[in-house]
């Protein structure tokens, strides 16, 4: 199992165009990546302009074929311009899971 971990700050004002665009990455994942074992997005509770993706790939090329997507183009051009900071990426294999 290859994971994406993914830090995202949206400048402050702009938190539900950020949610809305990787919520529909979501429905589209749900939709259509049957290899995308997993796409989980958190908003902290402390500083709503901050969002945090997990994603969990059956293998890399699951991976890539989710990152080389429409939906993931098309949801960079919707967040880059309202990015404040780089996106924060952390890509591993995944050691241990328990998922109820």
């Amino acid at each position: 199992m290859i994971t994406i971990t993914a830090v995202i700050r949206a400048k402050s004002g702009h938190e539900v165009v950020m949610r809305d665009a990787l919520v529909t990455v979501a429905a589209h994942v749900a939709a259509n990546e049957p290899e995308t074992i997993g796409f989980f997005i958190s908003q902290s509770e402390e500083d709503p302009c901050v969002f945090t993706t997990y994603e969990r790939f059956a293998d890399k090329a699951a991976m890539d074929r989710h990152n080389g997507s429409a939906v993931v183009a098309a949801f960079f051009g919707i967040a880059k311009p309202i990015l404040d900071g780089e996106v924060i990426l952390v890509t591993s294999k995944e050691v241990s899971a328990t998922v109820r």
